[in-house]
């Protein structure tokens, strides 16, 4: 018989994905959340192809241009504050959400569709050839067909199953943070600002309704570093932004008077293998690209991608994870090989790389305006 219920863990941007195809192919999806509840606020996400296809398939495309960010261009600034760079991020193949009104759109197509658990999450997993019996926190036990670690970087799935994170995790030896910020603080609420010092990135970006501060640095990792530690998160932040100008004394105040800023290091997630007996990972969970931005996009995919692989090999989920795992990560291997230049470029460690980006980044400018403002052939002068 072919293998009918799935517990999906995490219910940000994977899981509910995942959870509308399986059920659109004959599953009984479980998703279950940690959090007590859809978590709110989050920095923008950009869903583009492929997931763009997805969001069209789902009819939720709608939707998510309705909740889209104000953000319709670019303004790069040098460490001076000076621009160097305005350029349009608006194209008709994409659309910019917060991660919270992504995940909600998610949530909304598939609540009919699959059981929801919030506040809870998984302490043991064991399988058999035959399913996979499941420990929860808080709840009974149950048996599941399959199980999917939709749960992020910081996945309990992967834990469990695969081992520590230490094994899988590349550090890029930098971290980000974010704070939401009052709307006054916006020049040009539909502008996402972005300066950029030696090891250092400040973006005030105007999201939907309260606009973000990001901070974006390199730094060693400390020893005994906990995740928890907001007081740490803090003084980290605080370091780092010491000498910056334009904004930066006022932005990272707002980041001290925030009871619970984000603050996360930047790392990628690379495995040999994403699934493991009946157990697989997805999204964030197998394969996290840092600095990327397009984690959701790829996330999107991915559960297409599974779900359409387990609906075409019923009974036989070995090979549909193998199917899987070949076509998605022939999206995502791709952008684990850049992400090394994709950071040099976002963040120069010096002042000298950070001046030959921004010449290039002016003479681009210079030839955008150049070709904006010339006659076209055929045009009346």
């Amino acid at each position: 018989m072919p293998s009918r219920s799935v517990l999906i863990l995490g219910a940000g941007i994977a899981g509910p994905a995942l959870a509308y195809w399986l059920a659109r192919h004959g599953y009984r999806p479980t998703v279950v959340e940690q959090a007590r509840e859809l978590r709110s606020g989050g920095s923008a996400v950009v869903v583009k192809e492929p997931a763009t296809a997805v969001a069209e398939r789902m009819g939720i495309l709608g939707q998510l241009r309705e909740v889209a960010t104000s953000a319709g261009s670019l303004a790069l600034l040098d460490a001076s504050g000076r621009q160097v760079l305005h350029v349009p991020t608006t194209s008709e193949r994409s659309v910019e959400v917060t991660r919270a009104d992504l995940s909600a759109v998610l949530h909304q197509a598939a609540a009919n569709e699959a059981e929801f658990v919030f506040d809870d999450t998984v302490t043991d997993i064991r399988q058999d050839t035959a399913g996979v019996d499941v420990t929860f926190r808080r709840r009974p036990p149950r048996r599941f067909d399959l199980l999917i670690g939709a749960d992020g970087v910081h996945s309990t799935v992967r834990r469990l199953v695969f081992g520590p994170a230490e094994r899988f995790t590349t550090d890029l030896g930098m971290y980000g943070a974010t704070v939401p910020l009052e709307p006054s603080a916006l020049d040009d609420p539909a502008a996402m600002v972005m300066l950029t010092a030696p090891g250092r990135m400040l973006t005030v970006h105007p999201s939907r309704g309260s606009p973000l501060a990001m901070f974006t640095f390199r730094g060693r990792r400390v020893p005994g570093y906990d995740r928890r530690d907001i007081a740490l998160h803090k003084r980290m932040v605080t370091e780092a932004c010491a000498g910056v100008g334009w904004r930066a004394a006022e932005l990272v105040q707002a980041y001290q008077n925030h009871p619970a800023p984000f603050f996360d290091p930047l790392s990628n997630i690379r495995m040999d293998m994403w699934s493991r007996g009946r157990v697989a990972l997805l999204g964030d969970a197998a394969s996290a690209v840092a600095l990327f931005g397009d984690g959701s996009s790829m996330a999107m995919a991915g559960a297409h991608t599974l779900a359409q692989a387990l609906a075409s090999h019923p009974g036989d989920h070995a090979r549909a994870l193998q199917v899987y795992e070949a076509r998605h990560r022939r999206q995502v291997d791709p952008r684990h090989r850049r992400v090394g230049l994709i950071a040099a470029l976002l963040v120069p460690r010096t002042r000298q790389v950070l001046g030959a980006r921004n010449a290039v980044a002016r003479a681009v400018h210079q030839v955008m305006r150049a070709w904006a403002t010339a006659p076209r052939a055929g045009a009346r002068v």
